[in-house]
């Protein structure tokens, strides 16, 4: 049998293998930001990486071209000019896109507009004031949808419940690259808020009707409801909060809030074995009970034995929901500790009056502490009757292992009289940290402690008030309190006077397990008797369930202390 010869070669054609590699995509012309939006929408970056056939490939670049330009346009481009070719060699096809973009689309006039009195809300203000693009400026169309939902957050925000944009038109013209904009709402009926509507529960309607942070009649406000949802959460009485704006409910423009609520456990048992090199093995119990009455009143106790140290202590506290969040409280503490320094067996009693600011927490209160001490080779009976303020603020981007955050607490101490005091004091005591990540699995960590006090008789203060470094929490390479000035025996007696600052470096091999390097220095000291304590060493990080597990090894490399080196094993937080 005979076939014509044009048979014959396309038969030959149609067996010859199509040729074939491993897709490497480039664009050029295009900034990164532009370029990464622009890949996200080629179908052809779908085969990066992938065997592909040649002709596949020559399909893709054609439709490719016009995906292109559809994607720039949302950055104002409206008139690029796309290229493309394509290589093979090395069993690779490298496709590549030449573009211009071209001069980007400019808007020429913005008119944007609300009601009168919606105009005149502060937080509709702003967001007008900040929409983009402005006049001038390329028409970005991520950035006008940005700007159109703060518009309309603001005005849902600020009870116009039912406003709708009426006009909206973006107008371009390509001739001339320029566009306009004209957008407008109708703002409709300004809400107020109704009454808050909450199911039976075990509380008193006066302690939730304190919660709520509006009046009835006043303007309606998503951030007071959000407000509203963070209080009945932080009172730790319910397990789940949910908080209902019933809008087709709403008479008068008046919107009533339907509050759901299940209770949590009312008592909280916890415990838990710990290691300390300042206080040795120990177990800590601790008792909690949520609520005991509609008033909401809670109370705790708690209790740690030790190698060092055995404490207890019990709290009533009587919450008053509100603004603030204040709250009262009246606790007795217990405490038998043994330092390489002292010994103290104390009794105290606390009045506390604790309330949220914008930034910080503020403490006011008073305590009043008793008991026998041992400090060397003297021993003292003191009773202590002194004011305290205390400011606190904890600021972090993850509580159990923060890379960005700080802490700072300051506080006052004041016992103005001797009437009931043994000696009269005032002390003034700062303490930071700061955490900061330099890259990736890598931590910086400084820390700071200053205080300084004036007292008429430095001899009268146990240990618990007085000024002493060294140990896991402080300056490591030393015993706990065994940094501070000494009496004519060379007891540690403390000081009126501390300072001690640190630098620690971590570094993280996996999710797990990392290790640091630190410096730490300082000294507790009266007036005229300060000296160099430093301590250098290394350390094992291990975040466990429980929190971060330190384990650091260091020595003394400045002091004029016996040098020695140490174990230091601490577990929790790190602010």
């Amino acid at each position: 049998m005979h076939y014509p010869l044009g048979w014959l070669v396309f038969a030959m054609l149609m067996s010859t293998p199509a040729v074939s590699g491993t897709l490497v995509l480039q664009i050029t012309g295009l900034s990164s930001e532009v370029e990464k939006s622009v890949r996200a929408r080629l179908t052809l970056a779908q085969y990066l990486e992938r065997d592909v056939t040649e002709s596949r490939v020559q399909q893709l670049l054609v439709s490719g071209d016009t995906q292109i330009r559809e994607a720039l346009e949302p950055f104002g481009y409206y008139g690029a000019t796309v290229t493309h070719r394509l290589e093979s060699h090395g069993g690779q096809l490298h496709a590549e896109f030449q573009v211009d973009p071209g001069e980007p689309v400019r808007v020429t006039e913005v008119r944007v507009s609300v009601s009168d009195d919606a105009a005149r809300i502060p937080a509709v203000a702003r967001a007008l004031a900040d929409f983009v693009p402005k006049s001038g400026a390329p028409l970005r169309h991520d950035e006008y949808e940005y700007s159109k939902a703060a518009v309309s957050n603001a005005l849902a925000n600020a009870g116009y419940l039912s406003a709708r944009i009426r006009d909206h038109r973006v107008a371009v013209t390509t001739a001339t690259r320029t566009a306009t904009i004209d957008l407008s709402w109708d703002c409709g009926l300004r809400y107020r808020f109704g009454p808050a509507r909450f199911p039976a529960t075990r509380f008193s309607a006066a302690l939730l009707a304190r919660m709520v942070p509006w009046t009835e009649g006043e303007d309606y406000s998503a951030d007071k409801l959000f407000e509203f949802q963070r209080r009945l959460n932080n009172a730790d009485y319910f397990a789940t909060t949910r908080v209902l704006p019933r809008l087709a409910e709403a008479q008068d423009g008046r919107v009533p809030v339907d509050v759901e609520l299940a209770p949590a456990k009312r008592d909280i048992y916890g415990g838990g074995i710990y290691v300390s090199t300042d206080t040795g093995a120990g177990v800590n119990l601790t008792y909690q009970r949520r609520w005991l009455n509609t008033s909401g009143h809670k109370f705790q106790a708690e209790g740690d034995y030790a190698e060092r140290l055995q404490a207890a202590s019990l709290g009533y506290r009587i919450p008053f929901a509100g603004a603030h969040e204040r709250a009262l409280t009246f606790g007795i503490t217990y405490r038998d500790e043994t330092t390489d320094s002292t010994q103290e067996n104390t009794t105290k009693l606390a009045i506390n009056e604790t309330r949220k600011w914008p930034r910080y927490t503020r403490t006011l209160g008073i305590q009043m502490i008793g008991g026998d001490f041992e400090i060397g080779s003297e021993q003292g009976n003191s009773d202590e009757l002194y004011a305290e303020a205390v400011l606190t603020r904890t600021v972090s981007d993850d509580p159990a292992f923060p890379h960005e955050g700080h802490s700072l607490m300051s506080a006052l101490r004041v016992a103005p009289s001797n009437v009931i005091s043994r000696t009269r004091f005032a002390a003034l005591e700062t303490r930071g940290k700061w955490i900061w990540s330099p890259g990736a699995r890598q931590r910086l960590i400084l820390r700071g402690n200053l205080a300084a006090m004036g007292v008429d008789d430095f001899d009268e203060l146990p240990p618990e008030l007085r000024f002493f470094a060294g140990g896991d929490r402080s300056i490591r390479g030393f015993d706990y309190e065994a940094i501070g000035s000494s009496n004519d025996a060379g007891d540690v007696i403390g000081g009126t006077f501390l300072g001690v600052v640190s630098t620690e470096y971590e570094r993280y091999f996996d999710r797990k397990w990392g290790a640091a390097v630190f410096v730490d220095a300082g000294d507790a000291f009266l007036s005229d008797d300060f000296d160099w304590n430093i301590g250098a060493g290394l350390g094992a990080r291990w975040k466990s369930p429980v929190g971060v597990v330190r384990l650091d090894v260091a020595v003394p490399v400045e002091t004029e202390l016996k040098k020695s080196w140490r174990v230091h094993l601490t577990i929790g937080p790190d602010l």
